[in-house]
């Protein structure tokens, strides 16, 4: 059964799990495939109740956008890992080379033991869930802390891990802000952390104390840029989506768009105009979600404040503010208009339904500023132009791209996921998921015969041959 842990016995759960890995260091395929069903099944029982306690927690979340990005996500996760995991598990052969011959190389994939999953609010039940797949998959005891800001979520997340696991196997912890430090600072195996750059060099540093190794999903300031011949008319359709999805409260959502500068004035006429075709009558929309909490929403009314008295430009793509009622927290997508690169807008993660736009003449000087900011974790390029398509890949570095699409790389299970820099380390998703939670341990075996011993001292006669023979 699961606990309900506090800070104080977090290293009594955490011995507790380790002892259970040691009796089953590695648990065969089919057990592991038996607890994904599982987990599988009670996710869909419990689908409903998920997208509900979620929409609760936001004030209110879209039910459609939840099940998208949420559930559909994670099943389809466990369905292409069920597919896969007998592939992912056999040894993986390497070449030997021939001094050392007869021998044989491989990888084998050895479980890492106890993974601490620590999970953000924003898209609470897949960023449980999907680290937790493979943490499973590859064999391991996991400890979740989850986030304090989606209370409702965390008791259908804890209502379906105590159906499917026992709390050695897998255990999940709630608590405030230092709770997540306590959680931290704990002896894992592997620390996985999905969150803030700011938060996240504070886990890294918790997690030095133990040499634990980290990976960590970050942010930073996603740019997306058109080409000026890019259809305008699609491109606004796919930015509505991506910057509305969550009302931009995503990690990989667009943080600012490239447009050219004789393209500004039109492209703002169709932004509005998609935006309301895609989000009408704003706050009677049941497919627009609110911003979490008051404390981000006056974050975000922050940064138009501070461009409003900055002189820029700003555009709001409904007539409806959210404003008139703080208790929806319901804000359009909101462009701004080249604001400075100094201000908070511009140097800080929006996180939010804010879209700054920079207008530019050359290529060249699009490459260049972003050359100059931290690595983003995504970049978009909007181009049927395939020089410049290449141009941007070998110069804008980025943990992920979409070319003429958005968002949908996370969604490719086949593609690893994870930032570069400032928007983080490590990867999961895919095969690189599997391995992010094992140990690749690398293993020469040799058989009855072997011929390297010809070559221990004392040095003769055979040890000269073979000198000669490999110093030509």
């Amino acid at each position: 059964m699961l606990g309900v842990y506090q800070s104080e016995n977090l290293q009594t759960l955490l011995k507790l799990q380790q002892q259970a890995f040691l009796l089953q260091p590695y648990p065969e395929l089919a057990f592991r495939k038996q607890r994904l069903k599982r987990l599988y099944a009670r996710i869909l029982s419990h689908q409903q109740q998920l997208m509900e306690a979620v929409s609760k927690d936001f004030g209110f979340r879209s039910l459609e956008e939840t099940w998208l990005s949420e559930i559909f996500q994670t099943t389809s996760t466990i369905k292409y890992v069920l597919a896969n995991l007998k592939k992912w598990m056999k040894k993986h052969k390497r070449r030997t080379s021939i001094i050392f011959k007869p021998a044989k190389n491989y990888i084998y994939y050895q479980p890492l033991g106890v993974v601490g999953i620590i999970v953000p609010w924003n898209y609470p039940i897949l960023l449980a869930f999907s680290p937790l797949i493979y943490a499973i998959a590859a064999g391991n005891k996991v400890c979740i802390k989850l986030s304090e800001y989606t209370p409702h979520t965390n008791e259908v997340i804890k209502l379906i891990c105590q159906s499917c696991f026992n709390s050695d196997e897998v255990a999940v912890i709630t608590g405030e802000a230092d709770m997540a430090q306590a959680f931290s600072r704990l002896a894992f195996d592997h620390l996985f952390f999905t969150g803030s750059t700011q938060t996240g060099k504070k886990v890294m540093q918790s997690a030095s104390a133990n040499l634990t190794p980290v990976t960590l999903e970050l942010g930073g300031k996603s740019p997306l840029i058109i080409d000026k011949d890019f259809p305008l008319e699609k491109a606004v359709k796919m930015i509505c989506f991506a910057k509305g999805l969550n009302a931009g409260q995503t990690c990989i959502a667009p943080d600012y768009v490239f447009v050219h500068e004789k393209m500004l004035d039109q492209f703002i006429v169709k932004m509005q105009k998609a935006f309301n075709e895609v989000y009408p009558e704003l706050d009677k929309n049941q497919q627009y979600s609110s911003i979490i909490n008051q404390k981000h929403y006056e974050r975000l009314q922050g940064y138009l404040i501070e461009a409003e008295e900055a002189g820029v430009k700003i555009l709001f793509l409904s007539d409806y503010h959210g404003r008139r009622a703080n208790d929806v927290r319901k804000l359009p997508i909101v462009l701004v208009v080249n604001p400075s690169f100094i201000s908070n807008l511009m140097q800080e993660e929006i996180f939010g339904p804010i879209l700054p736009i920079v207008t530019y003449t050359a290529i060249e000087e699009v490459v260049d500023t972003i050359s100059h900011r931290d690595k983003p974790l995504a970049s978009y390029l909007f181009s049927y132009d395939k020089a410049l398509q290449e141009y941007i890949i070998t110069h804008v570095a980025s943990g992920g791209m979409c070319i003429n699409d958005v968002l949908s790389h996370i969604a490719q299970h086949d593609l690893p996921f994870g930032g570069v820099g400032g928007s983080g380390m490590g990867r999961y998703h895919g095969i690189e998921g599997f391995k992010t939670f094992s140990n690749e341990k690398a293993i020469c075996e040799r058989g009855r015969i072997n011929l390297s011993m010809l070559l221990y001292p004392p040095y003769g006669r055979v040890f000269r041959w073979f000198q000669s023979l490999f110093s030509r």
